[in-house]
């Protein structure tokens, strides 16, 4: 009976923790997990890996981790404690060094250029651009679900649609302001 109790508690508290934080979340501990393995090896080393964490079930405790604890941890405090971490970003202009601290990006420029800060406030919803000089620039703030503040080429805050449409009419609007500057 102890036994049937401890059971029905432990997935009665799973069951309430995945339904009441209506968040899908990021699954980082889960994606770090399968990025990982697939920098392991070739392919083949790379099935044994997977192979061998599904029976020795690392990718089932992983993802139950997220699920009951750090995706639940993401929701209501807004970060997620997996997610801090570096990556190398290849762009169109070089490579790139992506610093991640939960809160918000570092992004540094692997020829030694300046570094730029991204940070996002949970005050008032908005992600900044913290310049190298320390001068910060909002970039957009969320209205709601399907609205952000993005600034208009005259720096006035323009509300935009988050829609394939709403997002080409605010890209016409910049295009068309830097067309008339020339």
């Amino acid at each position: 009976m102890k036994k049937h109790f401890l059971s029905v508690a432990l997935i009665s508290a799973v069951a309430a923790s995945t339904l009441c934080t209506s968040c899908i979340g990021s699954f980082a501990l889960t994606n770090k997990l399968l990025s990982w393995n697939k920098q392991v090896s070739n392919k083949f080393v790379n099935e044994l890996v997977f192979f061998a964490f599904w029976v020795i079930p690392v990718y089932e405790v992983a993802a139950l981790a997220d699920v009951v604890v750090i995706n639940s941890i993401e929701f209501w405090s807004g970060s997620n404690p997996v997610a801090v971490g570096k990556s190398v970003i290849d762009g169109q202009d070089g490579r790139y060094l992506v610093e991640c601290d939960g809160k918000g990006y570092t992004i540094t420029p692997e020829d030694g250029g300046a570094s730029i800060r991204l940070d996002f406030h949970q005050d008032d919803r908005s992600w900044n651009l913290v310049a190298p000089d320390g001068s910060t620039h909002k970039l957009m703030t969320f209205v709601d679900d399907t609205h952000v503040l993005l600034p208009a080429p005259d720096g006035t805050p323009r509300l935009t649609e988050l829609s394939p449409s709403g997002l080409l009419a605010y890209r016409a609007t910049v295009q068309s302001s830097l067309l008339a500057s020339r």
